[in-house]
């Protein structure tokens, strides 16, 4: 096999592994807070948005790509929690905002601490210059493949 094929199978192999470790800590660190990780996507989705912290649900597919009933299933766990509320778009009757509640923006500070945390106690002894090329490296792989649309 040619080394450059032996690296691209280094690579997606290393990739998936890294991002399972620190999916699986993510997860358990939100699990403590009642939160799976879908619902803390969109939970960060609305504060990055900045305030008053409102989305659209088709926005939020969109940018999380997540499907429709499932942006849906999850919007409804968190309305349920507390953690959002929809509210009308005055400028189209047919459309709706998903904003951050109180609770939503206390949980979603928690849950952003948790994140930390977990990443912190994966990452804690990998050198610091070590993280950055690699974050540097894949960013440069992803400007060159993340536009790619494959079949």
């Amino acid at each position: 096999m040619e080394p450059h094929i032996v690296a691209w199978l280094e690579l997606s192999k290393r990739v998936s592994r890294v991002g399972g470790l620190l999916e699986q800590a993510i997860r358990n660190a939100l699990a403590e807070l009642g939160l799976t990780y879908a619902e803390f996507d969109v939970l960060a989705a609305l504060r990055r948005a900045g305030e008053p912290y409102r989305l659209k649900p088709s926005e939020l597919t969109r940018s999380l790509f997540l499907t429709s009933g499932g942006t849906s299933n999850v919007l409804q766990r968190l309305t349920a929690a507390g953690h959002v509320e929809r509210e009308a778009d005055t400028g189209d009757a047919r459309s709706r905002w998903v904003r951050l509640t109180e609770e939503g923006v206390r949980v979603t500070e928690a849950a952003l601490a948790a994140s930390v945390r977990a990443h912190g106690e994966i990452l804690r002894d990998v050198p610091e210059d070590a993280v950055r090329q690699a974050a540097d490296a894949l960013r440069e792989l992803l400007l060159v493949i993340g536009g790619r649309r494959f079949r």
